[in-house]
Formats: C-alpha cells, structure tokens, sequence
C-alpha cells in the first residue's frame, strides 16, 4: 500500500504509513508539534554560542522540523542542521504536503532540493547537511548541541530506541546539549537516565499530547 497524506487537526498535513499504522506527525498538529517540540523546547532552549548550534535530527521526512528551524535561525543563533534520513520523501509527495501556505515555501524547497551527503548553506544562518543512513547502523556527527529525536513510536519501530543508541546519542553531544522528543513513556524516560540525561516532562503542544520529554547531557 502506498504511503497518503492526511490533514491534521491544525490544518497542515502529514503523511500516513499504512503498513505501519503510523504517520510521520501528530494527527492533532503537524506544524503544531514541530514548533512546538522541537523548535521551541529543544533549538530555542539550547545553549547559544559563538558557532552555530549543531543541530541532529532522527528522520528528515517531510522537511517540517528543517523549515521551521531554518526560519528561526538567525545572526545570533545560526544551525548547522545534519538529518538522517534512511527513506526520503519523494518530490511528488512534498509537493502534495502543501506546506507553502504555512511556512516559507522557498526555503522548504531549498531543504529539499539541497545535495545529500555534504553541507550545504541554504541561508547565511543555517547550513543543512542531509546523510541517507539507517541510524542504528551509521557513524553519528559528534560535536552536537540538540538533537530532534523524531522517530516513529516506539511500539512501531522498537530498534531505534534502544538504551544503546540513546548512549551512542549521549557520546556525541556536547555538554549540556538538549534532545526532545515527542514520546513521554516511563521506560524511554528510563532509557535516557540510564545512559546519563537529566529528564524532563514538559507540556505538550497545544491541543496535541499532554506530556514530552527533553533531556540534557550533564556539563561535566
């Protein structure tokens, strides 16, 4: 069965995984959750310093969580965004997501269209470097200040969130880097305190999950 789009309850769309039963956003708020929990709780949060912010994020998908981090940045917070992405979304399919009306199309297409395996400057404040790789088999970017744990759920795809690859992530992040993620389960939670994060449960975005975690590696 081929993958769909589908409207969320925020007005933008995600895409559906019928062999999955799974969507790459949340049914109550795409754009919603990408401000939300990514963009707000984890790039907005981190640290600022004179480079810019290196930025990992598990799963590139629709581009949603790129565009609105790529609009956020700025002179004096500046991104260097690396996304793994095993599957890329097809060209077709981005255009039919229909995102423009919601976020600067330009720079949407610019994320899309942008080489894979290299950096690329997209705008003077956000280098986007695409690597096509299974994250449970790649060799993670080091030096990493937050990281977009955007996976499916872990019922879904249990091997990408192993206490393994949690400390493989842990290893690769600069002190007191930030992760976020939309899963609050008790025994992901766990996982993170157990390779060496600080959790936090924060609000969810609004009208969607009513708790997220973020987690920050220790500043010693």
């Amino acid at each position: 069965m081929k993958n769909e789009i589908e409207i969320t309850a925020d007005g933008s769309a995600t895409i559906y995984v019928p062999h999955l039963d799974e969507h790459y956003h949340s049914v109550k708020g795409a754009l919603t959750e990408s401000l939300h929990i990514f963009r707000d709780c984890a790039y907005m949060h981190a640290t600022s310093t004179d480079a810019p912010l290196r930025v990992l994020e598990i799963g590139f998908g629709t581009g949603l969580n790129a565009v609105v981090t790529a609009m956020a940045a700025n002179e004096k917070r500046k991104a260097h965004y690396i996304s793994l992405e095993l599957y890329p979304v097809s060209p077709e399919m981005v255009t039919q997501l229909n995102y423009g009306k919601l976020v600067d199309n330009d720079l949407l297409q610019s994320l899309h269209n942008a080489e894979w395996e290299s950096p690329q400057v997209i705008t003077p404040y956000f280098t986007l470097e695409k690597l096509q790789c299974d994250f449970t088999q790649c060799e993670l970017p080091q030096r990493i200040d937050v990281v977009y744990f955007d996976a499916f759920a872990p019922e879904k795809q249990p091997e990408m969130w192993s206490e393994e690859l949690f400390a493989r992530i842990y290893e690769a992040m600069n002190p007191s880097g930030v992760l976020s993620t939309y899963c609050a389960k008790g025994e992901i939670r766990r996982r993170l305190q157990k390779v060496g994060f600080a959790v936090e449960r924060l609000q969810g975005p609004p009208g969607g999950k009513r708790e997220i975690l973020r987690a920050t590696k220790n500043s010693f």
